[in-house]
């Protein structure tokens, strides 16, 4: 059934395809342009992922990326000006800190980050914490991969105006 599929966390998102090389069919049309997408299932997508960061899908106004943080490792503590974030949380365990009001979080849980609010997530627990985050608008370079924390630190990356399509 429709319905169960989605209360499991099955979410299908429609983006382009970047991570399974799956040809794509033109899908909708902007300004005369043909827009490719298909259908993923975001869970799936999350719970394989092992980087710190890997930007799957990048539009105009939001951008969807997966996430993996080790047992102990946390995203850091920032505060995006101008960005929305939603966070989702697919395996694994943690906290969210929200303006240092510190909330337990796992697998189901979502976290709504306004703009201009100093937030941070953590992994409390003795496994990878798997989550994804939209940002509306974009907040990085489409496409971009960071294996590690290191690397991501290292990379001073920010959006350049670049979609997917």
């Amino acid at each position: 059934m429709q319905s169960d599929h989605f209360a499991k966390g099955m979410v299908a998102i429609v983006a382009v395809g970047m991570l399974t090389g799956c040809a794509a069919t033109s899908r909708n049309t902007s300004g005369g342009v043909a827009v490719n997408g298909f259908v993923q299932n975001i869970e799936d997508l999350t719970v394989k992922n092992d980087e710190f960061r890997r930007v799957i899908y990048t539009a105009k106004n939001c951008q969807l990326v997966v996430m993996a943080l080790k047992p102990k490792e946390e995203i850091g503590a920032e505060v995006h000006k101008k960005v929305d974030q939603f966070f989702r949380v697919e395996e694994g365990s943690g906290e969210a800190v929200l303006d240092s009001v510190r909330t337990a979080i796992r697998a189901g849980f979502a976290i709504v980050v306004p703009a201009g609010m100093n937030h941070n997530i953590i992994n409390t627990g003795s496994v990878p914490l798997k989550l994804y985050t939209i940002y509306s608008p974009p907040n990085h370079r489409d496409g971009v991969v960071h294996p590690t924390r290191a690397d991501a630190e290292a990379d001073n990356e920010h959006f350049d105006g670049k979609t997917t399509e």
